[in-house]
């Protein structure tokens, strides 16, 4: 035998396998990755993989809407001196704050400046062909894809609302630490169907999907004395993809759904859209309290001071504005160059109308949750997630509106102050940050082609901030100032969406798309540092609660999954799903065991079409209202979790039995015909023959390694 050469080719094989490992270690690419990489779940990640070993009962999330670097300068310069503080904004993040801090900055991109209609295109053989222009890589983000990011780790289009650039629904972070075990709470100063808390409680192709009837304010549109449905189709104003519709067959709008997630804690405005109807002509305000929300509407500050306890069985449904929430500062006009306002700078004047006169602040409100989830039996026992959003920072950052925006980060700069003031840095991590940069610029004196505000600080100095990113035409009123093509001016709830003859409004400025700074103090805060981008904040957050994060440990979150089969006490046939954790949507197949032909089945046009699963409860799926089993005769239904693809069949026969129940409205006497879980497919070697093989490339190895030695001796 020549050993030379049988210890040379041992010799290659290993170093072979040495370089395969090699091929494995990570790779610092110079260039940014492609489309199809970063669509995928995870795809964006800067530094995937990069774990540290600490871990937080908490989580607080704090997004300053809009609020770039220079918004917070701009607030901090008016507010406490170019060299003052802020309490709380200024506080996270730095050394000594926390055993754990950071500090650093995130990349906002999105994929795609699209809708939902054209994601959802079909071919000329009804197939969906997806967005034709998903995927185009955009450097300025909106609110709606910026937050997804965070909320799902998943990079997506503007408009879309966790769902990925081909509509499918991405988990967010409420419904895997529900999963968890955790409470859970969303607080915002916006309404709660805008973009930013809407990616902690729905998934929607569309944004402004925000009810049944789209953005409706439940008003009488037809003189009649009643709100009903032609109401509803008089206000003409929907906004969703038709096959997510529940009357369609779909999951629902994102009122709809926020109560099927079904957080612990939601506080924020948006009350007047819960006055749409559902498809048996209901309020939501009525479906929310049929199942079990404490609710509190427009208006009623002492109902949201009384709220004691909030749990699954008693989620709290806080709505204590009709739409945006007032800010805490009268607007402020931008104009054009002139001298008058060097010499007259703007001082801010207090808003009437701001609820944190009457003790319903942003940090009221933020205080509030955290009371109510530290008290939760599950976040007592497992701890809990909150995100709290200062929203009108960006709201009047559009308008040109200095005050409006100052005020807000200084609402949000008190919530992060009361936070700290209740919470032990040890266990929970609390994270601030921005979903999108803005419009307002620090510049040195008044530019002659940009609106402009000068402010006198509280130090005596002046800051000058420039608006310049308006995409529509300004035009000039009689006097010369400058007015928006639409001639809006805010109203006295936040908007700016009154339709009002105004000189001197400003036109609607733009997002810009920087950079933006996240600081974070409690365990696992470091994680921060450097350069990351927005969906590597999920990450941060899911593991520092120890979430479900990627794609398979979400899938084995509904391995557990079990369908009933009930039959009520008229006769009526439904079926109750639970234990589907790791899915947002199901889908259904009714089959005639005898003929094999499907008898019923669930609406599956789109991703988003389907039932909205009911998180962590139990979800009731409604089988046609037309379905009567004949007597004797025997089905399947199966149940399909659309992310996870785990599936349930239940066998059941039929009986004889009418109804005019309501289907789906379990009653007392309801019994249960049939039930089935998810079947765990066995190893394909079975544990024997799993550890047989194990055992077996251990001894080729140690094997191979003897021979190397015995023939290098030689």
């Amino acid at each position: 035998m020549d050993t030379k050469k049988v210890l040379k080719g041992a010799i290659a094989a290993l170093t072979s396998v040495a370089a395969l490992g090699a091929l494995t270690a990570p790779a610092f690419a110079t260039e940014g990755k492609g489309v199809e990489e970063l669509s995928r779940h995870g795809g964006a990640q800067r530094i995937a993989g990069v774990y540290g070993n600490t871990k937080a009962t908490n989580v607080i999330l704090f997004i300053g809407d809009g609020m770039g670097d220079s918004e917070i300068t701009v607030a901090r310069n008016y507010l406490h001196g170019v060299n003052g503080t802020f309490d709380g904004l200024d506080k996270i993040g730095q050394a000594g704050s926390a055993p754990e801090t950071g500090v650093g900055q995130y990349t906002t991109f999105s994929l795609g400046n699209n809708s939902g209609d054209s994601l959802m295109a079909k071919d000329k053989n009804g197939q969906l062909t997806g967005n034709k222009t998903a995927g185009v890589i955009t450097p300025v983000t909106d609110s709606s894809a910026s937050g997804s990011g965070w909320a799902t780790g998943t990079k997506t289009y503007n408009n879309a609302v966790d769902v990925d650039v081909k509509g499918n629904p991405q988990l967010n972070l409420i419904e895997l630490a529900k999963a968890a075990g955790k409470a859970t709470g969303n607080v915002t100063t916006a309404e709660i169907q805008d973009a930013t808390p809407a990616v902690l409680e729905s998934h929607s192709t569309e944004r402004a999907c925000y009810g049944p009837q789209g953005k409706w304010d439940g008003s009488d549109k037809n003189g009649d004395g009643k709100v009903d449905l032609e109401d509803a189709k008089l206000a003409g104003i929907g906004s969703c993809l038709a096959d997510q519709l529940k009357a369609n067959g779909g999951i629902g709008s994102i009122s709809e759904q926020l109560l099927d997630t079904r957080a612990d804690v939601t506080i924020g405005g948006g009350s007047k859209y819960f006055n749409q109807l559902d498809q048996n002509g209901k309020t939501l305000w009525d479906d929310a309290a049929a199942r079990g929300f404490q609710t509190v509407k427009s208006g009623d500050i002492d109902g949201f001071k009384a709220l004691s306890e909030a749990n699954q069985d008693k989620p709290v449904l806080a709505l204590l504005g009709d739409g945006n929430l007032p800010t805490q500062y009268n607007p402020s006009v931008a104009s054009k160059y002139s001298a008058d306002k060097d010499a007259n700078p703007t001082v801010c004047s207090p808003n009437d109308n701001w609820l944190g006169k009457r003790g319903a602040s942003l940090a009221d409100f933020t205080t509030k949750a955290i009371d109510l989830l530290s008290a939760n039996p599950n976040g007592a026992k497992n701890g809990y997630f909150l995100q709290v959003e200062g929203a009108s920072i960006d709201k009047q950052d559009h308008n040109a509106n200095a005050c409006g925006q100052i005020g807000e980060t200084d609402d949000l700069d008190k919530a992060i102050s009361a936070a700290l003031a209740k919470v032990d840095l040890n266990n929970t991590l609390v994270i601030v940050t921005a979903d999108h940069a803005h419009t307002s610029q620090i510049v040195e004196a008044q530019p002659y082609y940009a609106l402009s505000t000068v402010l006198k600080n509280r130090d005596g100095s002046k800051t000058v901030i420039s608006y310049g990113t308006s995409d529509a035409p300004v035009y000039q009123d009689a006097n010369g100032d400058p007015i928006d093509g639409d001639e809006y001016k805010q109203g006295d709830n936040g908007d700016a969406n009154t339709a009002e003859k105004f000189a001197g409004a400003q036109g609607n400025m733009s997002h810009t798309g920087t950079q933006l700074r996240i600081a974070a103090s409690g365990p696992g805060a470091s994680r921060v540092d450097g350069l990351t981008d927005q969906t590597d904040n999920f990450y941060t957050i899911a593991n520092a609660l120890g979430l479900a994060t990627d794609t398979d440990a979400q899938n084995r979150l509904s391995d557990g999954a079990k369908v009933e089969v009930k039959k009520a006490d008229d006769g009526k046939y439904y079926a109750e799903a639970n234990g589907f954790n790791g899915d947002a949507v199901l889908s259904y197949t009714l089959t005639d065991k005898a003929s094999g032909k499907t008898v019923a089945e669930s609406n599956s046009a789109t991703p988003v079409s389907g039932v909205r699963v009911a998180t962590t409860q139990t979800t009731t799926i409604d089988l046609p209202a037309d379905f009567t089993p004949a007597e004797g005769a025997n089905y399947t239904l199966t149940v399909t979790g659309r992310q996870s693809g785990k599936a349930v069949n239940v066998d059941f026969a039929g009986a004889k039995g009418t109804s005019d129940k309501t289907p789906g409205k379990p009653g007392k006497g309801d019994q249960t015909v049939a039930q089935g879980e998810v079947k765990k497919p066995a190893a394909p070697l079975g544990q024997t023959g799993s550890a047989v093989l194990g055992v077996a490339l251990l001894v080729l190895a140690l094997g191979a390694g003897a021979l190397c030695v015995k023939f290098a001796r030689r």
